[in-house]
């Protein structure tokens, strides 16, 4: 049998502990005949918890006083290009970094309602824009109409959302099948634009060669049902080539739109290289050209744009100019190429804001109606937009002045003769 011995001395020790503890323990109301010491008093100091917090500033309490702004940087350092090694150690490369000129913030539909509604009205509607497919910088800006909604402008991309053709510095999808046209597309469209309460839009479309008239009949049909809801909206159509068949080209030129463009896209020489086979330079020449010979010189505006920075040279750009004046472009549009993805042709050379301006000035001075030039600048940006709207209306207005004239002076000669 197993001694007790152990159990017991188990169940005594808690019981002398406390007694124990009762003896020594003092009491506030119970004075003890010495006072202890004032270091037994102090209770063992913590050690301080970590924390990111300093009680010396960083910096003077001068440095966050509003100061005099900083002189401007001379040109020479402003617009020199910034380079970053990146990969692995030991394969390492250089890479030029985006200039502090193409940076744009990043558009939120939650801080710019317009933006939020004209989003979710495209995809409730089943509607695409070259905005988002291309990935174009300007889309926070034209999307949220800074000067209210009626400065908004989007461009729509008709016809589905996948190109027949593979240019080298498009992002856009392409297929040799693309599906086939939604009928309700020029109804929706149509609908949205007038729901938006904008004042001017661009449409524009993927090249659709697959279709025997390219698509030119379902854009025409589209800016008519726009026309028929909002009379006063002012549209611009920019069209591909229609493979160089004039006759469709006629059928949106007549179909009521103010602004016919159609891009050139580069200069003559590199036109093979940067843009599908089946897109020529004189092929594009004709389609403007024929433009104005089915509408009149005066009776509609037309409209180019050229990227720069795609290895062009300064002559080169003279001629496209010159030959674009030949058939009587009224807009030309510079902007930067930027390569969307590693896929497509690199940027051979970033253009500065100075050179752009310089292009500007001597397009002016060829003759071209407007010029809007810039590293942002597409060739739907809303930058030309508000001139090409005052054109239009002084236009619609010389031509109203001209038909009440001419009724007057029909009128008289009728009074004459009684």
């Amino acid at each position: 049998m197993a001694s007790p011995v152990p159990s017991l001395s188990r169940i005594q020790a808690p019981l002398r502990r406390s007694l124990a503890s009762a003896v020594s323990r003092t009491y506030a109301t119970i004075p003890t005949g010495s006072e202890p010491s004032s270091v037994s008093q102090q209770p063992a100091q913590k050690a301080p918890r970590p924390t990111y917090f300093k009680d010396k500033a960083v910096a003077s309490f001068s440095n966050f006083l509003p100061s005099e702004p900083e002189a401007a940087l001379p040109a020479s350092e402003a617009y020199a290009l910034r380079t970053a090694e990146v990969g692995p150690a030991g394969r390492k490369r250089t890479i030029t970094r985006l200039p502090e000129w193409l940076k744009t913030p990043i558009p939120s539909p939650g801080a710019n309602s317009d933006f939020g509604k004209i989003k979710a009205d495209l995809r409730g509607l089943n509607l695409h824009t070259v905005c988002e497919e291309a990935r174009c910088p300007n889309i926070g800006e034209c999307w949220g109409g800074s000067g209210g909604k009626s400065a908004a402008t989007a461009t729509i991309m008709l016809m589905g959302d996948t190109c027949t053709r593979g240019c080298r510095f498009c992002s856009v999808k392409t297929s040799r099948a693309p599906p086939p046209l939604d009928p309700h597309e020029p109804e929706n469209t149509a609908e949205a634009l007038a729901r938006w309460g904008l004042g001017y839009v661009v449409l524009t479309s993927v090249d659709r060669d697959d279709l025997a008239d390219g698509g030119a009949r379902h854009f025409a049909e589209t800016i008519r049902r726009i026309k028929s809801k909002k009379p006063t909206l002012l549209v611009e159509a920019l069209t591909g080539d229609f493979a160089g068949d004039l006759d469709m080209v006629k059928i949106v030129a007549e179909s009521g739109l103010d602004v016919y463009a159609h891009n050139v896209e580069t200069v003559e020489g590199l036109t093979p290289y940067v843009r599908d086979r089946r897109a020529t330079f004189r092929q594009s020449l004709k389609v403007l050209e024929h433009v104005k010979a089915v509408r009149g010189k005066e009776g509609i505006i037309t409209k180019t744009s050229i990227m720069l920075g795609l290895g062009e040279t300064e002559e080169e750009l003279w001629e496209a100019l010159r030959e674009l004046r030949k058939v009587d472009v009224d807009v030309v549009t510079f902007g930067q190429y930027m390569r969307p993805t590693k896929r497509h042709l690199k940027v051979e050379k970033y253009v500065t804001p100075d050179e752009f301006e310089l292009w500007k000035q001597r397009a002016l001075d060829m003759g071209f109606l407007y010029c809007a030039s810039g590293p942002l600048v597409r060739s739907s940006y809303k930058a030309g937009e508000a001139f090409i709207e005052n054109v239009l209306k002084k236009r619609a207005g010389e031509r109203a002045a001209a038909t009440k004239l001419g009724e007057a002076v029909i009128a008289e000669g009728k009074e004459a003769l009684h």
